[in-house]
């Protein structure tokens, strides 16, 4: 089989990590070994970035630097070699999120990161321009301000989750913009939805493209 790579992206409060080990399970019931991960994060040196972006104070470009270095050896270490093995490849966030967060959270130059991407997620053995992108990108979409109640008192929050509402409806803003540019690989979730209502349209979507039977 091919490998598959399906992303889960959302802001802050959205619900999305509630719902990959359940994917995961229907993936393995059909006997598909699955990769669960996370970005910023999924190797050793990506761990260590990730703990450095979410908790140090820096600026925009060095946090997207730090995040698209983490993602480069995430790639090169993880995710690339689950999908020549045939793996399926389930990613707790990929550069959509650095596109909403750091894009439209922090008001960075967007073609700064659309350079980024191109170099980072350049496909060495494929026609020049090809990028490594998810197959299917699940976006969670949920109004900042339920989901501010939904993280109120929930942990500690890091720098991102102690961002004003403010913060998430531009990060919101910026999701709905990706969807809009690649529309083909996305599919959004209402996320307001109960937990049942969300698990079912996750699979709905991923069977409508045909990764599921």
């Amino acid at each position: 089989m091919s490998g598959l790579f399906i992303s889960f992206e959302g802001i802050d409060g959205a619900g999305k990590s509630t719902h990959i080990e359940a994917l995961a399970q229907a993936f393995r019931a059909q006997g598909r070994t699955v990769l669960l991960t996370r970005e910023p994060g999924g190797t050793p040196l990506a761990e260590v970035l990730r703990t450095l972006v979410l908790n140090e104070p820096m600026d925009a470009m060095t946090e997207a630097l730090l995040v698209f270095a983490a993602r480069r050896d995430h790639l090169q270490q993880m995710i690339e070699p689950a999908l020549g093995r045939g793996e399926v490849v389930l990613c707790d966030r990929f550069t959509d999120a650095t596109f909403a967060y750091q894009g439209g959270g922090r008001g960075f130059d967007l073609n700064v990161l659309s350079t980024l991407e191109q170099w980072v997620q350049a496909l060495d053995s494929s026609p020049e321009g090809r990028i490594r992108q998810p197959d299917l990108t699940l976006w969670f979409d949920l109004d900042p301000a339920l989901a501010a109640e939904r993280l109120a008192g929930a942990r500690v929050p890091d720098k991102f989750e102690s961002q004003p509402v403010e913060f998430f409806s531009r990060v919101a803003k910026a999701y709905g913009q990706r969807m809009d540019e690649q529309p083909a690989r996305f599919a959004r979730i209402e996320a307001a939805q109960s937990r049942e209502a969300v698990g079912q349209a996750v699979m709905l979507a991923v069977q409508h493209k045909g990764y599921l039977a």
